[in-house]
């Protein structure tokens, strides 16, 4: 996840900040493809805008389109590694 650049880059220790990584690292043709994902499935896709609905009652909506993409991405690695068909049921469930 952090080659699509998925992951927040920071560094704590004990709940306190101790700097941030290297935001840049990775692939930004594949972070921008998996944002474009999320936003298509979150219009288009019942169970990803139920979860990305549930994820912005509880957050802003930036966190909710930057989680709904990591889980996007996370799928499709396990497709990609396991070379079975995307099924949504695990994805969100």
């Amino acid at each position: 996840m952090s080659y699509c650049r998925k992951v927040p880059s920071k560094w704590t220790s004990n709940n306190k900040t101790k700097g941030k990584g290297n935001k840049k690292n990775g692939n930004k043709y594949l972070a921008w493809a998996f944002s474009e994902a999320a936003e298509l499935a979150r219009r288009y896709d019942n169970p990803a805008r139920a979860y990305y609905n549930k994820k912005s009652a509880k957050t802003n909506f930036m966190t909710a389109h930057t989680a709904l993409a990591h889980k996007l991405a996370r799928a499709a690695y396990f497709v990609m590694r396991d070379q079975v068909p995307f099924d949504p049921q695990r994805v969100f469930a």
